[in-house]
């Protein structure tokens, strides 16, 4: 769980009422409209200003509970686009006053207790064509009102009465915005809500839900840039960085990995077990450099590139890490593959070359179709190096400006020899590791 975190009713600095803006203030004589139009013009004003979906939904709250609304508990559910996580959920609590955010996880089917929720049945209501479904449940009346398991539990835990809302984005649902919203709010006053609250929740979610879904879009369109470009270079393109030939010099340490045979073991493997062998590959390769600073800038078919941008203060503990993060996937790789091997699935080896050096970083492509991306020698030269592991019975490779801005790791690199690259115009010393294992006898 996430804090989005609160103090008071009163004293916060993103979620408490704030004055509306001069231009929008208006007076009416009925607190109820009143009420209504204020609450309505700050989730504009907050969505305008680009609130996050647990701003609003924490702000939203603490508004109700200015406004004499008893709520003990409240919470919204959204979906979402990325490979991870099918959506997310805000739970605002009163002894907490704070919203709490938890993730779904993508995949493994859906559970009873969501089957059994009145969230799903009014998605349910929903997709058979009823616009904005909601209902209610009066849960101090009796065990007829508490017809969900959820509505037990909050009965236990105090809760008199229980509203669920539903609103849905689009006419057949927008997946790029979020496909809708679904919100309960519950209170353990004696009597339950009023109607004048019921009618302030369905006056005002409307507006609350178009600020989500502005918010639901950002989020989405960043999530998804960077899960396809990576994370800096998504977070680059979103903010603006989209000018083709825009670039600018970076020093970085280049990782290229390539997977040894790998058209072999494709000719000989169903379609579907290489997919899976190559996602579980690059995963492995990847979670040794996430910690590690590292960017995975792009997969090429069976080859990956990636960088861990440094300058000369830190290049020293730039390489040293790379060179870690390198040891620590074909260790975890060498696993992986006992364990596939073991359940009679490919197994595959992969080389490893390791390089530093200047790169040009940024926008490259024709006027309709860019990447973002990193070129130059150093690149070139990282993916020649590759090509040298099989020659050299090596996996892991690295240059000579590599090994002595790692100053050789503690013993960790030997030279291997002087060799020359494809397109590169004078033979490069090329280093690897001290104590490896060949390639041939890790395949005994």
């Amino acid at each position: 769980m996430l804090s989005i975190g609160a103090q008071t009713a009163l004293g916060r600095s993103t979620a408490a009422p704030k004055e509306m803006p001069p231009a929008l203030a208006v007076s009416f004589s009925d607190p109820k409209a009143r009420s209504i139009v204020d609450l309505h013009v700050w989730s504009m004003h907050q969505g305008l200003r680009g609130a996050t979906a647990g701003e609003l939904f924490d702000g939203y709250c603490q508004n109700l509970v200015v406004r004499g609304v008893p709520l003990l508990r409240a919470h919204v559910s959204t979906q979402t686009l990325h490979p991870q996580w099918s959506g997310y959920g805000y739970t605002w609590r009163r002894e907490l006053n704070s919203v709490h955010v938890q993730q779904f996880t993508r995949g493994g089917g859906a559970s009873d207790a969501w089957l059994a929720s009145p969230f799903f049945a009014l998605i349910a209501r929903a997709r058979a064509g009823e616009v904005n479904p909601w209902l209610r449940r009066r849960l101090e009346l009796g065990p007829e009102e508490r017809d969900f398991p959820a509505l037990r539990e909050f009965h236990e835990a105090g809760g008199t009465d229980y509203v669920c809302l539903l609103y849905h984005f689009g006419e057949n649902g927008d997946p790029a915005h979020g496909t809708g919203v679904v919100y309960s709010f519950t209170t353990d006053r004696a009597g339950g809500f009023s109607e004048d609250e019921i009618h302030l929740l369905q006056a005002t979610l409307p507006g609350l839900s178009l600020a989500m879904k502005a918010h639901a879009g950002y989020d989405i369109a960043s999530g998804l840039l960077q899960t396809y470009l990576g994370q800096d270079a998504g977070r680059r393109v979103h903010s603006g960085a989209v000018e083709r030939g825009s670039v600018h010099s970076l020093r970085a340490v280049l990782w290229y990995a390539d997977i040894r045979s790998f058209t072999r073991v494709s000719d000989v493997s169903p379609g579907h077990q290489i997919v899976d062998m190559l996602d579980d590959v690059f995963e492995t390769m990847t979670a040794a450099l996430r910690s590690r600073g590292g960017q995975v800038l792009k997969f090429i078919g069976d080859a990956m590139l990636a960088t861990i941008a440094c300058d000369d203060s830190d290049r020293n503990e730039a390489c040293r890490s790379a060179l870690d993060a390198a040891e620590e996937a074909m260790r975890a790789l060498d696993e992986r593959n006992m364990l596939r091997a073991s359940l009679g699935l490919p197994t595959v080896e992969v080389d490893l070359a390791l390089h530093v050096g200047e790169v040009l970083y940024g926008n490259v492509g024709a006027a309709d179709r860019l990447d973002f991306t990193v070129i130059g020698p150093a690149v070139n030269e990282v993916a020649r190096m590759e090509k040298l592991c099989d020659a050299l019975d090596r996996r892991i490779v690295v240059s000579a400006p590599f090994a002595a801005a790692a100053g050789d790791c503690d013993g960790r690199l030997v030279p291997l020899g002087s060799f020359p690259l494809r397109g590169v115009s004078e033979p490069k010393i090329i280093y690897g590791l001290a104590e490896e294992p060949s390639v041939e006898a890790l395949a005994q």
